[in-house]
């Protein structure tokens, strides 16, 4: 019989904590500027669903994966290796080497979150995303500490992560009903053209994007999507020194 007074004082506590976190501007400042967002999230959330749905792995399988993985573009790759019974080896090693990018995400992050908790960085590592690392730049441009990053970061998540795990379960629930000739897609791509293309803003971040765009084309026969990794690799080397010369051409 205590059990249940518990439980509803729990629930109130949690109620109240959803509520005053809803309340903060910056996590609603977060919500507001990832939601124009969440159509082309949802449509590249769909293309994924749908190719999980086909890969004959099961819906519950399908589900997990996505709540596991949470990366679109690793668990397209994966399903052709899991559908030919690949080593599960080479399935985790194709994963890994798509989602490095995660690992430049990280330290641009240290700035921002680097004094937390370790427990909180892995909680907060977890919901990292293309969309929402580019959101979260543009909102704090100056690598420092200012009020209100961690309530922004999680209100944009609360959009960005809603919206893909929504539309990949929906996609994997429907993946028969939706022809894979539709191109859904391409939405999301060009949604996060969009996203990227507001980022241009100096002649480093051109230069950087120039020289990404070229690699990944250059490295486009490598396996495993590595031409990812290398276009990230050459964008940030070739960001980091224009910022380094500026100083000079400046003086």
């Amino acid at each position: 019989m205590r059990d249940a007074p518990d439980l509803k004082q729990r629930l109130a506590r949690l109620r109240r904590r959803l509520l005053a976190t809803l309340r903060r501007p910056m996590f609603r400042a977060g919500m507001r500027d990832c939601l124009p967002l969440a159509i082309g999230i949802a449509a590249w959330g769909m293309v994924a669903g749908v190719a999980m749905g086909k890969s004959g792995m099961g819906v519950p399988l399908a589900v997990l994966m996505s709540f596991l993985v949470s990366a679109g573009s690793s668990q397209i790759a994966a399903l052709p290796l899991i559908a030919g019974d690949a080593p599960m080896w080479v399935v985790w090693a194709t994963v890994a080497c798509v989602n490095l990018r995660f690992l430049v995400f990280s330290y641009q992050y240290r700035p921002y979150f680097g004094h937390l908790p370790r427990r909180n960085r892995v909680i907060l590592s977890y919901f990292m995303g293309d969309t929402l690392f580019a959101i979260f730049l543009r909102r704090f441009p100056q690598e420092r500490r200012e009020p209100g990053q961690v309530d922004y970061f999680w209100g944009a998540t609360v959009v960005n992560w809603g919206a893909w795990q929504a539309s990949v379960v929906t996609g994997i629930v429907a993946g028969h009903a939706i022809p894979t000739e539709w191109g859904v897609g391409f939405a999301g791509t060009m949604a996060l053209l969009a996203l990227a293309c507001s980022q241009l803003r100096s002649r480093s971040t051109w230069i950087a994007a120039l020289v990404a765009g070229c690699a990944a084309v250059a490295a486009y026969a490598l396996p495993l999507r590595l031409n990812i990794v290398v276009a990230i690799a050459a964008a940030v080397a070739v960001g980091a020194l224009a910022q380094r010369a500026r100083p000079v051409e400046a003086a």
